[in-house]
């Protein structure tokens, strides 16, 4: 099924998911599947390692790197691999001049078009059993030890 998917959509998809990724709440879902998107395409030859960059964003005030990936007309980038270090050339600091394509689309359908692409499948949340109350009545536990209230209760306060 990915087959028909170009690289162009998938590349348009990436920019729009890393694009929200940035300004996300909750990044981690996106950028994993951005990270698995990338990885699927280099192992099938349509992405390309370019090299390494110092990230803007130290952890733990320690600069660290990542990996540089061209995707069609789009750059990314993900965490390298030890292997990056040995084989790629460093690029020194990101240059900040140059920007990817403008993309519009929607987070929806991007992600619709890498969760096809990588074979994801949302796992089903088991929500928690939740008691219904009718909406007429609801029970209160202050000064009660047990509700509702069952006969032998009911019986000792009268």
């Amino acid at each position: 099924m990915k087959q028909n998917i170009s690289i162009g959509e998938l590349a348009k998809a990436l920019y729009t998911i890393n694009r929200h990724a940035k300004t996300a709440p909750e990044p981690q879902h996106l950028y994993f599947i951005k990270k698995e998107a990338i990885k699927r395409l280099l192992q099938e030859d349509k992405a390309k390692k370019v090299g390494l960059h110092f990230s803007e964003h130290p952890k733990f005030s320690n600069q660290h790197s990542t990996l540089l990936v061209k995707v069609d007309h789009y750059f990314f980038h993900i965490p390298p691999s030890k292997e990056d270090f040995k084989e790629l050339e460093h690029l020194g600091k990101i240059d900040q001049s140059y920007r990817n394509p403008q993309t519009k689309m929607s987070l929806s359908y991007a992600k619709k078009i890498i969760y096809q692409y990588i074979d994801w499948k949302p796992k089903k949340q088991s929500s928690p059993k939740q008691r219904h109350y009718s909406s007429y009545f609801t029970p209160s536990s202050l000064g009660k030890m047990e509700w509702p209230p069952t006969k032998k209760s009911f019986e000792r306060k009268s």
